[in-house]
C-alpha cells in the first residue's frame, strides 16, 4: 500500500470491522506466518536500532521470496540491509540507516539508493512515532514542531506547515503511518497473542494499534493464567495480533533486553563481507546464513554456540542482584 497519504477514517474503520478479533489461539510456523504477507505490501518493523529486530520473520520472508515490500521503522540497521541486498524491500522509511554505532553508514543502502534501486524516505525520529501514534488513534495526521527547524523537511513534501488555528503559529503536520502488517519481536505472550514486552517499548504499541495485521514473533509463550496474574504487563493486547510464533533467539543476532546481548563477533564479520563489496558480499551472506539453512536454529548454529551463549550470559546479567 502506498503511505505518502494518510488512509480515510472510513477505510480504517471499515479495515478494523472485517478483522476477526476473538479470543483463539493463533501459534503458528514462521512459514505460515510469512504467508500473512504478500509483494508489494507495507511492513511495520518493531523495535529500535539493534533491540528486539524481529529478525527470524525478515530471515524468513526472504526464504519465501516476498518482494517490493515497502518498510518502516524507528532507526534502521544491518536488518535494512538484508531487506534491500534480498530485493524484500525497495523502499524504507525511518529516521537512521546505519549498520550500526560501531560500523558507520550502510555501504548497502548506498548502493541501493544511490543507484536508483530503492527509495529511502527520512524522517526525523519523532515524526516517525508521531506518524505511528496517528495511525494508531485513527486520526489523518499529527502535529508537531520538530523538522521545522531542519532540512529533512525539504525533502518531505508528504508533510505540511500551515497556522496553528489557536495560536497563529507555525505548526507542521505529518501524515499517519497505518501499515497493512506489523512484524514485532517480543519477550514473552500467551497463544492468543497477550505479548509482554521488557525494558523500552520503543514505538511497538503504536504500531501493532495501527496496522491492519500483527505477526509476533515470541521468545516464549507463556500460558494465558500467567497473563491474568499480571494483565499490567500486557503491553500489546490480543485483539491486536493475527499471528503468534514461538522462535528463541528470534532477534539475532540483535539483542533482546534481559535475554541476550548482540552477537558482536557475527555483526562484525557481516559488516567486513558486505562492505567489502555491497552486492558481491552482501549475496554471499545471503546464501551462507539466509538460504543454506534449514531451519532457524540451524541459523543459531552457523552464528555459532559459543557466541550465542555468550551473548545470553551477557543478556541475563542484568538481572543479577
Amino acid at each position: 500500500m502506498h503511505l505518502d497519504k494518510a488512509r480515510s477514517y472510513s477505510d480504517l474503520r471499515q479495515s478494523l470491522s472485517r478483522r476477526d478479533r476473538s479470543l483463539r489461539e493463533k501459534v503458528m510456523s514462521l512459514e505460515d506466518a510469512a504467508d500473512l504477507i504478500t509483494d508489494g505490501q507495507s511492513v511495520g518493523i518493531g523495535g529500535s536500532m539493534m533491540s528486539r529486530t524481529p529478525m527470524a520473520m525478515i530471515w524468513q520472508l526472504i526464504r519465501s521470496g516476498r518482494s517490493d515490500l515497502v518498510c518502516s521503522r524507528s532507526i534502521t540497521t544491518s536488518e535494512g540491509d538484508l531487506l534491500l541486498g534480498s530485493g524484500l524491500s525497495n523502499h524504507i522509511i525511518t529516521s537512521w540507516f546505519s549498520q550500526g554505532i560501531m560500523w558507520g553508514i550502510s555501504k548497502v543502502m548506498r548502493e541501493h539508493i544511490e543507484s536508483g534501486r530503492a527509495r529511502y524516505d527520512e524522517w526525523s525520529h519523532l515524526a516517525i512515532g508521531m506518524r505511528f501514534r496517528a495511525g494508531a488513534m485513527g486520526v489523518p495526521f499529527m502535529p508537531m514542531r520538530p523538522m521545522l527547524g531542519s532540512d529533512v523537511l525539504g525533502s518531505r513534501p508528504e508533510a505540511q506547515v500551515i497556522d496553528c488555528p489557536f495560536t497563529g503559529e507555525k505548526i507542521l503536520l505529518v501524515p499517519a503511518l497505518n501499515p497493512d502488517v506489523a512484524i514485532i519481536h517480543v519477550h514473552s505472550c500467551d497463544a492468543y497473542g497477550n505479548a509482554r514486552i521488557e525494558g523500552l517499548q520503543f514505538m511497538d504499541i503504536d504500531l501493532a494499534m495501527a496496522a491492519d495485521k500483527v505477526i509476533l514473533t515470541t521468545e516464549r509463550i507463556i500460558s494465558n493464567d500467567q497473563i491474568r496474574r499480571a494483565p499490567d504487563q500486557t503491553k500489546i493486547p490480543f485483539f491486536c495480533v493475527d499471528a503468534v510464533v514461538e522462535v528463541p533467539f528470534g532477534a539475532a543476532p540483535h539483542e533482546c533486553y534481559g535475554v541476550y546481548e548482540p552477537m558482536m563477533n557475527h555483526l562484525d564479520a557481516y559488516a567486513r563481507k558486505v562492505n567489502s563489496d555491497p552486492i558481491s558480499g552482501m549475496k554471499s551472506y545471503l546464501d551462507e546464513y539466509i538460504h543454506a539453512p534449514r531451519s532457524w536454529n540451524d541459523y543459531l548454529n552457523l552464528i555459532g554456540l559459543e557466541e550465542v551463549l555468550s551473548a545470553a550470559q551477557r543478556g541475563r546479567s542484568l538481572h543479577n542482584d
